[in-house]
């Protein structure tokens, strides 16, 4: 039905609209599926459409909403998943041939949240292979596609997730962050993001890549859709060891609280490697929150040119560990062998991508019996210094502002071959995830050439109503409402 699918309506609107009976779930959810289906041709943002499964999730909202039992703000609302969150009944591939199939037999901790506030799960978003990348170009299934621009990279890896959202073919998504991954793709695409603190969001269920790392992340077009996810997917699991046994805050509320008073840190950036059109939008976001009543610093973070190499040290490392157990014998691909070890190489050769045996290698020689303390322990100690850099930080300012990604989105292609400046597209998303930090990506305008600009919030551990709360209002400053031209 016309007008009242996902490119139309915030969640809140939509929600409003779902409670006075001018729409219906079912019908979103149609305008959803649709959309997709008349778009995602030329993105390829969805792995999996469970259609059916889908339609009946929204006929069932229909029914409780019938019988007064609505179960809050995002019952009804259509949206996606990365394909590296388990979720029962549809395939979990993580963009990758060795798990090319697989069906869980549990939905994640995440998952499930959002299943039980009754979301209407659509299908499962292109990713790059297992969270290994900035582009969704190592996705084992082929790149998703910009919405701005079509020969542009929708960032990564959550880039399926980040070009669904913006282009309209899901009200929401929940993606994951390790170091940027959530973030950097919000960007590109014109949408928000949140990386929560470490421990604010079970992992259960999400398929790790770097555990002491990666988190569940809710996507949306604005902060406040974001803080209603993030509301949802928040909260202690027993069942996960690093989730933090902690209230969760009331998120959506924080989103309209009046920001005067509150004191911004601009992240003292390095002198060459960011684009104008970033550092421009950056000056007017300043003078924005300045406008706004907030009182305005500089801070120098004096380990951020280490975050980089301490990041990929760290990952790689944990990755070299975690993805060990694709071995071809349990679930997923299987290549068989002359014997047990020609099996494991033989499937892990067919299985993997260029990109994650590069990275199980470098995790694995930097684990390996004479380098661990030269290269891995070494990591962990200036990890430590990176988050004792944004202790001293936050203790004259309430947050730190900068750019979430040094350019605005480059061309598919561009940078596939030169994995260090591949790389280097997540200086600034990096050193948040080091720390454990909260992180919210916010659009923050569009370069000359017409594509989004985002701006990155850091705030102290579990204070992500106070991110909310300036997004929120540097947003409604701003008035950003664009949306992609390339898909109509």
């Amino acid at each position: 039905m016309s007008g009242v699918g996902p490119a139309d309506r915030s969640i809140a609107e939509l929600a409003a609209a779902l409670a006075s009976g001018a729409v219906t779930s079912v019908e979103v959810t149609e305008s959803c599926l649709n959309r997709r289906a008349a778009v995602d041709l030329k993105l390829h943002c969805f792995l999996h459409v469970d259609r059916a499964g889908a339609l009946a999730a929204a006929a069932e909202s229909d029914r409780r909403r019938v019988e007064g039992r609505s179960l809050g703000v995002l019952d009804g609302v259509p949206i996606g998943l990365k394909d590296n969150l388990c979720s029962r009944g549809m395939p979990t591939t993580c963009g990758s041939r060795i798990l090319e199939g697989y069906v869980p037999p549990y939905d994640a901790d995440a998952v499930a949240r959002v299943r039980a506030a009754g979301a209407v799960i659509v299908g499962k978003l292109n990713m790059d292979e297992f969270g290994m990348g900035s582009s969704t170009e190592n996705s084992a299934f082929g790149p998703t596609r910009n919405p701005w621009d079509l020969a542009r990279s929708p960032g990564g890896s959550s880039g399926g997730a980040a070009a669904a959202v913006a282009a309209g073919l899901c009200m929401a998504a929940l993606g994951s962050d390790t170091g940027g991954s959530v973030r950097q793709p919000a960007s590109f695409c014109g949408v928000t993001a949140l990386k929560p603190t470490y421990g604010r969001v079970s992992r259960r269920g999400l398929v790790a890549y770097g555990s002491s790392l990666d988190q569940v992340g809710p996507m949306a077009r604005t902060v406040r859709d974001t803080a209603a996810l993030l509301s949802v997917i928040a909260g202690h699991d027993p069942g996960d060891a690093t989730s933090i046994a902690r209230p969760v805050d009331d998120y959506v509320a924080a989103c309209g609280r009046d920001v005067r008073g509150l004191r911004v840190a601009v992240l003292r950036l390095p002198e060459r490697g960011i684009d104008g059109d970033v550092l421009a939008a950056l000056d007017g976001s300043v003078e924005l929150l300045r406008g706004l009543g907030c009182e305005i610093s500089e801070v120098e973070l004096p380990n951020l040119s280490h975050a980089v190499s301490v990041y990929y040290l760290t990952a790689c490392a944990e990755a070299s560990s975690n993805l060990a157990r694709f071995d071809g014998m349990r679930y997923g691909l299987r290549v068989a062998g002359q014997d047990l070890r020609d099996t494991y190489a033989r499937t892990r050769a067919a299985g993997f991508g260029a990109e994650v045996k590069r990275r199980i290698m470098l995790g694995t020689y930097a684990l390996s019996a004479g380098y661990f303390d030269a290269y891995y322990l070494k990591a962990q100690r200036v990890r430590t210094l990176i988050k004792r850099d944004f202790e001293r930080a936050f203790e004259r300012c309430d947050a730190v502002l900068c750019p979430t990604a040094p350019t605005p989105a480059f061309k598919l292609g561009e940078l596939v071959d030169d994995p260090l400046q591949m790389y280097l597209q997540d200086v600034f998303t990096l050193p948040p995830s080091l720390a454990g930090l909260p992180a919210l990506a916010v659009p923050a305008g569009q370069s000359a050439a017409g594509l989004p600009i985002g701006l990155q919030l850091i705030a102290p551990a579990f204070e992500e109503a106070r991110l909310l709360q300036l997004g929120a209002a540097f947003e409604g400053a701003l008035g950003w409402a664009e949306r992609p031209p390339a898909v109509g």
